[in-house]
């Protein structure tokens, strides 16, 4: 199954490039040091990644001690290989939803039709510092974006002469015509492990989303490998401010959660999947179809 071996590809990049590591103690590089039940967990998902990318027929052997990367260097290729798993799943399944669209990282939300505005609000309190103090800054720099290009009237027009001029649908940015600028279809945060902090930073970033929009919403989501469940807890339960979060490995996660055998995480577990409010990778390309 094509799914299943970009996954598996997926892992067997963050264990290569130590994003996915193990220190000489053996534990993982996403695991809180100091948490018993964080550091059995990822070492839980480490033990069944392996079976999982062996199975798919990738060659993996078991990880050897590393010296564990930094956060910025862990999130910086934790971004990059998220791209680029969405990018290459996104292109197989295209036609469920045709489109074209543009992946980038740290690109700021103004460059995207609906929040083209915010760029003429960000130049006015740049003059005004004293309202700058006061109403913060406006333009945010998701960690990845996907953008999805207006479309040409040729393809609008391929089987039938549907549209000519601008006489009708004038306005539509979704026609080039009316407009040249990307529509921002989905924003990613990037967690490779999560603190109290950086889950509320996703909110407020989902919340600037859809507050500031002019246009539909897009999809706002959270990507993280942190393998404690109150952690993610901390960002998945509620609704409002973020669609879903997606874990690396849930079905990893889940099993070693089984091999816990804990009721408290595994109720916690059973919230958020049976609420709906966590989900695996593997199906964030499907969601964003929707």
């Amino acid at each position: 199954m094509i799914i299943e071996n970009l996954r598996a590809k997926f892992h067997k990049s963050l264990l290569d490039d130590n994003v996915l590591s193990v220190n000489q103690l053996g534990v993982p590089s996403n695991a809180d040091g100091t948490n018993r039940a964080s550091v059995a967990l990822a070492k839980g998902i480490v033990k069944h990644l392996i079976f999982s990318i062996t199975k798919a027929g990738l060659m993996i052997s078991e990880p050897e001690a590393q010296v564990k990367l930094s956060g910025q260097e862990a999130g910086n290729l934790f971004e990059h290989l998220v791209k680029r798993y969405l990018h290459d799943a996104l292109q197989e399944i295209n036609h469920l939803r045709s489109g074209r669209y543009h992946f980038g990282i740290g690109k700021p939300i103004s460059e995207f039709e609906q929040y083209r505005h915010l760029q003429s609000l960000t130049d006015a309190l740049k003059k005004h510092r004293d309202l700058k103090a006061a109403l913060g800054d406006y333009v945010i720099c998701p960690d990845i974006t996907i953008g999805k290009y207006p479309i040409e009237e040729s393809e609008i027009n391929r089987h039938s002469s549907f549209i000519f001029g601008r006489s009708v649908a004038a306005l539509t940015p979704v026609r080039e015509i009316n407009s040249p600028n990307l529509l921002l279809h989905t924003s990613i945060s990037c967690k490779w492990t999560l603190r109290s902090d950086r889950a509320q930073n996703a909110r407020t970033e989902g919340l600037n989303l859809i507050r500031n929009r002019m246009g539909h919403t897009p999809h706002i989501v959270c990507v993280t490998g942190e393998p404690t469940l109150t952690r993610i807890a901390s960002l998945a339960l509620g609704t409002g401010d973020i669609d879903c979060v997606y874990h690396f490995a849930l079905n990893e996660l889940i099993a070693a959660v089984r091999d816990l055998n804990n009721d408290t995480v595994t109720d916690l577990l059973q919230t958020m999947y049976e609420g709906k409010r966590l989900r695996d990778i593997s199906d964030l390309p499907f969601d964003l179809m929707a």
